[in-house]
Order: structure tokens, then C-alpha cells, then sequence
């Protein structure tokens, strides 16, 4: 009798055991799922929030102490004796580049190097910081006469929510800022592009400048390695914008033969200034010169004419 009775009392304890064990499981799964669903809205909260400052930038712009008065002609715009003239202009600008020899060399990545080790990161800093230091005034030269275009190659897009959203949330992904003036650079591949932008108190934002004593600063500078097929870069100025002109250059830097990424690229550009959003497309292939995507001026409202 005894036997039984301790043969049912260690059934109890196994059946007892495995619910207990099955109800932690539950539990444990449970509040997995719950912390990722806040990891997920945290990030979609941290997406939306430029946007929402930026309907809150738009409702305030009469308030705003500058605003654009002005925006730079695009190449779209232009009739066919000015189109000519842009194109003398343009073979100017490629004969000086291809005089530079500032073409980066192509860089394989077989796919057996897809996952990058802290070692070849920085090699590849390294390798840039090289070519900057051989090629600095040169690019400064080439980087001059871009800034004397008047004509931006940008065409102007409108952009669906879903795109709007993608961009934001790959700012949110790297961590860009948002301010009353707001650059950011997007394009699908592994390739290297980089943002110059030219600022009205003469200086220029880029890799090896990313701060300007005018305020602005590269914050986001993506795929010197190709890291990422969703790349973004973010120029920004956050509580103050000098007055005067800005021209936003695009170079192709490298092209990176990773997964079948072609020597032709696709990108987006998107200027923000005190709410008011404009998006271009573009496209540059490996060995262009930089290209002036786009530029506007900023004014202080009592200086209107």
C-alpha cells in the first residue's frame, strides 16, 4: 500500500514539476515577446518623432526666425541653350577629375568576408584616412569647383508614407539628429557615397570635416565598410542656422563589389529647413565626378525685399 502511495505521490511531483515548468516557459516567453514589442514601438516612436516635430516645425514657420526664401535651379528647369551651357560646364568638372586621378579603386568583398572582424574595420579607416591624406588637395580642388554651380542635377520627388517612414527609421537606426536644418542622404547598396555640404560661411561638411564652427555637423556617415545595403548619411543644424546659401555635393567615393553591387547608383536626398521638407532622386555611377545636388538659401524674415 505503501509502494502505491509513493508511487502516486511522485506522479503528483512529476505532473506538478512539468506544469511548473511548462507555466515558466509561458511566462519567460511571455515577457520576451512583451520586452521586444517595446524594443519595436520604441523604435517606431523614435521614427515618427522627427516627423512629428516637423508638422509642429511647419505649424510655427511664420514664428521661425529664418525660413527658406529660395531655392537653386535644377538642371530639369533649364531650357536647351542654358542645358548646353551646363554641359561645358559638367565636362569641365569631369576632365579636372579625371586630371586629379581621384577615382577610388574598386574594393571586392568576396562573400566570405561578409561578416566584418573589428581588425578589418579598421583597416578600412585606415585605408581611407591614406587616400585623404594623398588626395586632400585635390578633392579641395575638385570639391571649389563643384561649389561654383549654380544648377543642382537633383530631381524633384514626392515621396509615398512608407518611404518617408523607411528614411526616418534608418535615422532612428544610427541615431541622426533632427534640427531646424536637416540634410540626409539614402541609397540601397553597399556602396560608398558621401555628402558634402557646402555651408554660406564658406566651409564644407564632410568625412574629414564633419563639424563646422558654423553649427552643423555629419553625424551619420555609413558604409566606408559595406556594412549596410540601407545606408544613410545626416548632415544636421539643430537649434541655429546661419543666414546665406547651401549647396549639398554628392561623390561617388567607392565602389564596393560586395554581393553584386553594381557600379551604378541610386540615391535620395531629403532637405529639411524649419519644417519644410524637399526630396530629390539621383543617380551617379563609379568614376563621376561630385555632383551639386541641390541648394537653397536661408534668410531672416525682416530682410525679405
Amino acid at each position: 500500500m505503501r509502494i502505491v502511495e509513493q508511487k502516486v505521490l511522485l506522479g503528483i511531483i512529476i505532473v506538478g514539476g512539468s506544469a511548473l515548468f511548462f507555466i515558466v516557459m509561458y511566462l519567460i516567453n511571455r515577457f520576451r515577446k512583451r520586452r521586444e514589442l517595446k524594443q519595436q514601438l520604441k523604435l517606431r516612436n523614435a521614427s515618427r518623432a522627427p516627423l512629428s516635430s516637423m508638422r509642429s516645425q511647419r505649424n510655427d514657420r511664420r514664428n521661425a526666425r529664418r525660413h527658406v526664401v529660395s531655392r537653386g535651379l535644377q538642371l530639369d528647369q533649364l531650357s536647351g541653350s542654358a542645358k548646353q551651357a551646363y554641359q561645358q560646364r559638367q565636362q569641365r568638372r569631369v576632365s579636372q577629375y579625371s586630371d586629379l586621378q581621384l577615382v577610388m579603386d574598386e574594393l571586392f568583398i568576396p562573400e566570405r568576408d561578409a561578416l566584418e572582424t573589428e581588425d578589418e574595420e579598421e583597416e578600412s579607416d585606415d585605408d581611407r584616412a591614406t587616400w585623404i591624406a594623398e588626395n586632400e588637395d585635390n578633392l579641395n580642388a575638385h570639391a571649389n569647383l563643384v561649389a561654383q554651380e549654380e544648377v543642382g542635377t537633383g530631381i524633384s520627388v514626392r515621396v509615398t508614407e512608407e518611404e518617408d517612414r523607411e528614411l526616418m527609421e534608418r535615422l532612428a537606426r544610427e541615431g541622426g539628429k533632427s534640427g531646424v536644418v536637416q540634410i540626409s542622404l539614402a541609397w540601397d547598396d553597399y556602396n560608398d557615397l558621401d555628402m558634402h555640404v557646402f555651408c554660406p560661411s564658406g566651409e564644407r561638411i564632410y568625412f574629414n570635416n564633419r563639424k563646422s564652427e558654423c553649427g552643423g555637423e555629419l553625424d551619420v556617415d555609413m558604409n566606408v565598410r559595406p556594412k549596410s545595403k540601407t545606408p544613410i548619411e545626416n548632415v544636421v543644424w539643430t537649434d541655429q542656422a546661419p543666414d546665406g546659401e547651401y549647396k549639398i555635393g554628392v561623390h561617388f567615393y567607392r565602389h564596393h563589389r560586395k554581393r553584386r553591387t553594381k557600379k551604378t547608383c541610386q540615391f535620395r536626398l531629403r532637405v529639411v529647413t524649419y519644417g519644410q521638407a524637399k526630396e530629390y532622386s539621383g543617380e551617379l555611377t563609379h568614376g563621376d565626378p561630385m555632383s551639386m545636388i541641390t541648394s537653397f538659401v536661408l534668410i531672416k524674415p525682416d530682410e525679405e525685399e
